[in-house]
């Protein structure tokens, strides 16, 4: 049975083709290719950019830096693979960039005008967050500095040559190991500096503190603004970080801000009298604003500037004048670049920034900005990943200056997305979502809906590309995904309304915004299918426990046990704090009416359970918990267990085409029956 399951998976990618007018097929997969981190020149006439593509032989991406010019000419490659994070000088005549070329990663420079490119740094591990000094002399980066492992246990002595178990691991911390890297090492990330033209890089922060922020230098190039959370219980408090003046020449730390809550991001004027930064009042809500602050360069004279700004504001830059700021924020499932002025005003310059998350269509993207106001940022739409974009503060009129997946696409019939909005059956609100049709659609037949319910819970579905949603449609399902209440992009009260309630209303904005696609008359109301990841797995299995509606499900990664959750989730002292406002034994029943498992006698829908094995987020514990309960209920049921991955289980290529196939083998199983 093991055997035949598995062919079953592996059959739809041994036979897709590449047919004209079939849309996007899994072969398709490793042949896609996006931009990421566009940095344009300081005089604004070029772009560097990671061309990231998909590696089929080693199942990774990969990422090469390439140059364009500003109006799309001159378009070629500036640094194989493996090379990522190019940043120009201030005078635009030189380039540094980390490659893995040679000895590990490395800080590379080249000189523009000649070409001529070396490594600069000799360091045992990888630099990141690389800024340069305002003359251009030196350059500033974080990097992790291992330790020693504790070890307080004493321990025999081993023979020689003898062959003993391998030592225990002896763990003293709150938070002992992150999802996507496992168990934390010993040691900590500290901010060094490192001469221009190459030498020694000089270690600049000490001590058992991590500090993995990026750093602003002062104008005068004498010190850095950094942020860190240094405090006594950082561990308890994970999110209390605050900002702080390091000088170079005598490596005093003098602290800027100290309140509770998140201090981050710091960004030194252009003129050197101002520090603005990002942050927010600790009010341990699920969702808080991620708001921007400005305040003297000594940390005087603190202003809230986007106080009646109800949206996050992301990735702030000063503008040139230091009289206003440019950002990210999304807003209804769309990110755009815009610019505040000191008073809160917005005014919106590009949108469809986007295009780095290839699997679901979540808010990703970045840009960078010239001083007189030409803006390089990632552009995308529900059918192309992410490509370079040109536009000038000022000018309505954007400009696309690549076409990366045109070769690939081009003679495809690759579907929209059309955006939808309809009212919740619990309390009337307006919910939106974003309705994906199979490639050469027909109004006048029926087709079956798979409902795709997005993660976070705090984060945000959009008119994005999606590998995953383009294949599902391919595959000949009409898809609907959506932002139920708890969704960002709609404002710090939407957020909340999930608040130490989730999942619960978010459940009934589903089920409407499926009868809203039904309502069109092209579906087929015997067959619809649901699934989603993390916070999307949570809410898959509580619509099985609260609905039999669905012919077939695919929970993947979920929450299925609040409790369990809690004490073996990657950050332990976070979840309880704000997801529940107290420890499974202080809150034990809300704990446990917010877990599906508490639903799991009212399941009837077959359901598939999907997880990474290494899954140090949502475990893989959760997922068994889930099917075991099923079995024990001879519910129609089935484990994938995916070896190896993490939470992100789609992270490498082959994955996210097994991901894809085993929910479509398992939804495929069920129809017409």
């Amino acid at each position: 049975m093991k055997k035949l399951f598995t062919l079953s998976l592996l059959l739809p990618l041994l036979f897709s083709t590449n047919v004209f007018g079939q849309g996007v097929n899994s072969d398709d997969v490793f042949n896609l290719e996006y931009a990421s981190d566009p940095q344009i020149s300081p005089d604004g006439k070029q772009v560097v950019y990671s061309r990231r593509s998909l590696d089929i032989m080693k199942d990774n991406t990969r990422s090469s830096l390439w140059i364009i010019n500003s109006d799309g000419s001159g378009h070629r490659p500036l640094a194989e693979a493996p090379s990522r994070l190019a940043r120009w000088s201030p005078d635009g005549k030189k380039l540094i960039y980390i490659s893995a070329e040679g000895d590990g990663a490395q800080i590379y420079l080249r000189w523009m005008v000649s070409g001529i490119t070396t490594p600069i740094s000799y360091v045992q591990n990888s630099p990141f967050n690389m800024r340069w000094s305002p003359d251009g002399n030196w350059i500033a980066f974080n990097m992790f500095v291992p330790g020693q492992a504790n070890m307080p246990i004493p321990l025999p002595k081993k023979p020689a040559g003898a062959e003993w178990a391998k030592p225990p691991v002896y763990i003293d911390d709150v938070t002992y190991r992150s999802d996507g890297s496992g168990f934390n090492p010993a040691g900590f990330a500290h901010v060094f500096l490192l001469p221009a033209d190459g030498g020694t890089a000089r270690q600049l922060t000490e001590g058992d503190n991590n500090y993995f922020g990026a750093v602003s230098w002062t104008k005068d190039g004498k010190s850095l603004i950094l942020s860190a959370n240094i405090h006594e219980n950082k561990d308890y408090e994970p999110a209390n970080s605050e900002l702080y003046r390091l000088d170079i020449a005598s490596g005093k730390m003098t602290a800027l801000t100290d309140r509770l809550g998140p201090d981050s991001n710091p960004k030194v004027s252009p003129d050197g009298k101002m520090i603005a930064y990002t942050g927010n009042d600790e009010k341990y809500l699920g969702y808080q604003l991620n708001q921007l602050y400005v305040m003297d360069a000594n940390g005087g004279n603190k202003k809230l500037i986007s106080g009646d700004f109800d949206r996050d504001v992301m990735n702030p830059q000063w503008d040139s004048q230091s009289k206003g700021f440019y950002f990210q924020y999304d807003d209804e499932g769309v990110t755009y670049i815009a610019h505040m002025n000191m008073k809160g005003k917005v005014r919106k310059m590009a949108s469809k920034v986007g295009g780095t998350t290839l699997g679901r269509p979540y808010a990703s993207g970045s840009y960078s900005i010239s001083p007189e106001g030409t803006f390089a940022y990632t552009i995308n739409s529900p059918t192309r990943p992410a490509d370079v974009a040109i536009g000038m503060d000022g000018v309505e009129e954007v400009n696309q200056i690549t076409n990366l997946n045109e070769d690939l696409f081009g003679h495809k019939e690759v579907p929209g997305a059309e955006t939808i909005w309809w009212k919740s059956s619990y309390d009337d609100r307006k919910i939106q979502g974003w309705v994906v049709r199979p490639p050469d659609f027909d109004p006048n037949k029926k087709y079956p809906l798979l409902l795709e319910i997005h993660g976070g819970p705090f984060t945000n579905y959009g008119e994005r590309f999606s590998a995953e949603v383009q294949l599902y449609a391919s595959a000949g399902y009409v898809v609907l995904y959506t932002n139920p209440r708890g969704s960002t992009s709609y404002g710090e009260e939407f957020g909340n309304l999930i608040h130490h309630n989730y999942p619960s209303n978010d459940y009934d904005d589903l089920m409407s915004g499926v009868d809203a696609v039904i309502e069109k008359g092209f579906i087929d109301e015997d067959q619809l299918y649901v699934t989603g990841g993390s916070g999307g797995g949570v809410l898959t299995a509580w619509i099985v426990g609260h609905t039999d509606r669905f012919r077939a499900a695919v929970v993947a990664k979920p929450v299925i046990n609040w409790t369990s959750f809690a004490l073996v989730a990657d950050n332990p002292a976070f979840f309880s704090k704000y997801w529940f406002g107290g420890f499974p034994w202080e809150k034990q029943e809300n704990f446990w009416q917010r877990s599906p498992l508490a639903h799991v006698g009212n399941v009837s829908t077959p359901t598939m359970v999907l997880c990474g094995e290494s899954d140090l987020r949502t475990p893989i514990s959760e997922s068994e918990q889930f099917y075991t309960a099923l079995k024990l209920r001879k519910v129609e049921t089935a484990l994938v267990r995916i070896p190896g991955a993490y939470h992100g289980i789609a992270a490498r290529p082959s994955n996210l085409i097994t991901k894809v196939n085993a929910i479509l083998y398992w939804f495929d199983k069920y129809k017409d029956q």
